[in-house]
């Protein structure tokens, strides 16, 4: 019965990316790019983030951006297994969970002197939010809804058991899970000529998880009628009426439906070197930066954990590698009023070590594209708008209730003031429009293999060879506020 324990933990596990980027990346560091989306080929203070390269064009002296964002996100997930008409009557479930991060803020600040740019930025640079399960997920009550049919099984097989027919369940569960990646970034741009520039630096990204959640009041109804009742306390008292081989399984339903509860957080940090370059000649700017793998492991620091499942123990190491990314940007004014930027980003995927092995799931990697443009009002105002296509290749396997990616199209427009000669504000809106995903599944949730892992007979494990379904979905939108200072 060890593998009801295991769904309940991996719901708790779950990615929590309020923002645009890759599968752990946040890329949207700035107000300037939730209100143009292209800033790849960026000259401002928002370069020190998108293309450190370019911070050579800026003018001499000290300049700082603020920037806060607030993002608010929904998954659905629309479960289909017969098995849970048991509990409600429909064989369709949606489990919908809510993820926020109510203020984000992040801090760049660069000085330039001659030829040489020294800068600096703090963000959230991946995760950023909450997520809460009020109703928990599929692959954790596709498990259970299997009960009546284990015990149905029994019952076939048993006379001794047939007034002990199951035909309902229900079980309460609740799971809420934070995650951050704080990232401090340090380096330095040269200017070698008046076209050419170049970055190196680093950065250093501290992981901050936290999951708490239980499982509570696993109940069963007898066909025969009568309220529901406890299960972990009827199978283990079925358990000592029945000969000694039902006896055995009769006691593993009984361990597996007790309350659980677990309380882990998660610490690790991993550093980021990083280099850029900028090109930079008459109406035209190209710029290029490439991050390196992020090698991380991430550590428990547990202090409830009543499941049983080992790998959430106190002190238990797990990979948690943020990808490459390489970003190209080119930027050409059309106007001197109107200037456009285009972008590419790629995330090397499948060379980062994730839990559990699911870069072996994620194809060529993430692909992004981006395109915005940007208008001078008058003298101090701007307004701008932007879109971004994230395509994700992930494969089936890597998709699941509790850590799925979904491609999107991403749009963001916004503007930008100039409250005084050295003063900017900058405000956006940001939403993202997600595909949807179905996973069609001959067996859901694998659920032979999983029966005859908790001890069940093959002859009944194979009762759990039903087809079913998830399908994907979210929602997102971003605020956003900044000012931008110089001197």
């Amino acid at each position: 019965m060890k593998k009801i324990t295991w769904i309940a933990i991996l719901m708790l596990i779950v990615s929590i990316p309020t923002f645009a980027g890759g599968l752990l990346t946040n890329t949207n560091q700035s107000v300037r790019f939730l209100r143009m989306v292209a800033r790849d080929a960026s000259t401002e203070i928002d370069a020190i983030y998108s293309n450190p390269a370019g911070l050579a064009f800026l003018q001499d002296g000290f300049h700082f951006s603020f920037n806060g964002q607030s993002a608010f996100q929904t998954r659905t997930i629309n479960s289909t297994f017969a098995p849970f008409a048991a509990n409600g009557g429909d064989i369709t479930k949606t489990y919908k969970g809510e993820a926020s991060a109510p203020f984000v803020p992040s801090l760049f600040a660069a000085y330039k002197k001659g030829n040489w740019t020294f800068s600096g930025m703090f963000g959230v640079t991946g995760g950023g939010g909450k997520a809460t399960f009020n109703d928990g997920l599929g692959s954790f009550e596709s498990i259970v809804s299997m009960i009546p049919v284990i015990v149905n099984g029994m019952v076939g097989q048993i006379p001794a058991l047939s007034k002990y027919e199951i035909d309902r369940y229900s079980v309460d569960s609740y799971m809420d899970g934070k995650q951050y990646i704080f990232g401090l970034q340090m380096g330095a741009t040269y200017k070698i000529n008046d076209y050419l520039s170049v970055f190196g630096g680093a950065r250093m990204n501290y992981v901050s998880n936290a999951y708490t959640g239980y499982l509570r009041n696993m109940e069963v109804g007898f066909a025969s009628g009568g309220a529901m009742v406890n299960a972990s306390n009827t199978f283990g008292t079925l358990a000592q009426m029945m000969p000694e081989p039902m006896k055995g399984q009769l006691d593993q339903l009984a361990n597996a439906t007790k309350d659980k509860e677990l309380d882990c957080k998660q610490k690790g940090w991993g550093v980021t070197p990083i280099i850029g370059a900028d090109f930079k000649m008459n109406k035209w700017n190209i710029g290029v930066k490439y991050e390196f793998k992020t090698n991380l492991n991430i550590e428990n620091k547990t202090t409830i954990n009543t499941t049983g499942f080992k790998d959430y123990d106190h002190g238990v190491n797990t990979p948690h590698d943020i990808p490459a990314l390489l970003t190209i940007g080119v930027g050409y004014e059309i106007l001197p009023t109107l200037r456009a930027q285009v972008g590419y980003h790629h995330f090397f995927d499948r060379n980062a070590g994730m839990a559990n092995g699911k870069e072996k799931f994620t194809g060529h990697g993430t692909n992004e594209y981006l395109g915005g443009i940007e208008w001078d009002v008058c003298k101090w105002a701007q307004v701008s708008a932007g879109m971004q296509r994230t395509k994700y290749d992930v494969k089936d396997d890597y998709q699941t209730d509790m850590s799925f990616a979904v491609s999107s199209y991403s749009f963001g427009f916004g503007a930008g003031f100039t409250l005084a000669k050295n003063l900017k504000l900058n405000v956006a809106y940001f939403w993202t429009n997600y595909d949807d995903y179905t996973k069609n599944m001959d067996a859901y949730n694998n659920m032979p293999g999983k029966l005859e892992s908790m001890g069940i007979p093959a002859s009944i494990a194979q009762m759990g060879n039903i087809k079913g379904t998830d399908k994907f979905s979210r929602t997102n939108k971003v605020f956003g506020i900044g000012l931008d200072y110089s001197f």
